[in-house]
């Protein structure tokens, strides 16, 4: 039986293994994965151009992808720490403007069927100064206006602890947007709605993390973050870690044939079937 086997977020790197991660993927069991773009070295950002230089090495490696038959969807769109980065440069209001620019450039890139949602993008995981934290709110906000206007969804990096509060879901509801559109990309086990607020989560695919959200439901992705780091080639997890969960969960009857088409196939098209 070939199953569908999803990775939701996975990074890949032009200094890394790249296509050669995607083939150990896919041998390993995998059928389908997000690649979400991240600020590489070789592109630093100074403005707000620069992000499509970025962003094109993530639809390319996209597009390589899936000659190898893999259902790729990508996410692009400015990561949240690059505000530090740049207001340390260029002072906070600048460093907002070059952000603003990222997100309406990856909304176009969504727009022109490039990539399939906008992300990875929000806020700092770690404490941040308020004026940070503030900043990255009106770019988020912004982002999802942009989601809203393009109808696909918008993947979150942001603190780990109280965003259950409600604040990303009624972020999206200013916008227009539907909250399950919302992914929160790293989300600890939290399934039911009470914990989600309509968030979409993504949880790390980790033994302990899967069987702690599997006693609550099914509403819920699986990732590993693999971050194509040639000097941390495991940082984080391998690329071959959902596979391998979702075929031995399934062996152990812990996941069933459905549970697992649920979580693989149903969901990640729901929210970024655009082609």
């Amino acid at each position: 039986m070939v199953l569908p086997i999803y990775d939701d977020h996975l990074h890949l790197s032009p200094s890394g293994r790249n296509i050669e991660a995607l083939k150990e993927f896919k041998a390993e069991g995998g059928t389908g994965l997000t690649l979400v773009n991240l600020p590489y070295p070789e592109v630093p950002i100074s403005d707000g151009d620069d992000f499509r230089k970025a962003y094109d090495i993530t639809v390319g490696f996209a597009e390589a992808g899936r000659e190898l038959g893999l259902n790729i969807h990508v996410a692009v769109g400015p990561y949240p720490i690059l505000m530090i980065h740049l207001a340390e440069r260029f002072g906070l209001e600048r460093a907002e403007s070059i952000m603003m620019e990222g997100m309406g450039i990856a909304a176009q890139y969504v727009a022109d069927g490039k990539a399939d949602l906008i992300g990875e993008v929000g806020r700092p995981h770690f404490e941040s100064s308020q004026e940070i934290v503030d900043a990255c709110n009106r770019v988020l906000q912004y982002g999802m206006d942009l989601a809203h206007e393009n109808s696909c969804a918008v993947m979150i990096h942001s603190e780990s602890e109280g965003w259950t509060d409600g604040n990303l879901a009624s972020m999206a509801r200013s916008s227009g947007m539907d909250p399950r559109m919302v992914v929160k990309h790293s989300s600890p086990p939290w399934v039911t709605p009470e914990e989600t607020q309509g968030v979409t989560p993504s949880v790390p695919a980790s033994r302990k993390l899967i069987r702690e959200a599997l006693t609550k439901g099914r509403n819920f992705m699986l990732e590993t973050d693999f971050i194509d780091d040639p000097e941390r080639p495991t940082s984080i997890m391998a690329v071959t870690t959902v596979p391998k969960r979702v075929k031995g969960l399934f062996t152990t009857g812990e996941l069933s044939e459905e549970d697992v088409y649920r979580m693989c196939q149903d969901i990640p098209e729901s929210l970024y079937g655009r082609r």
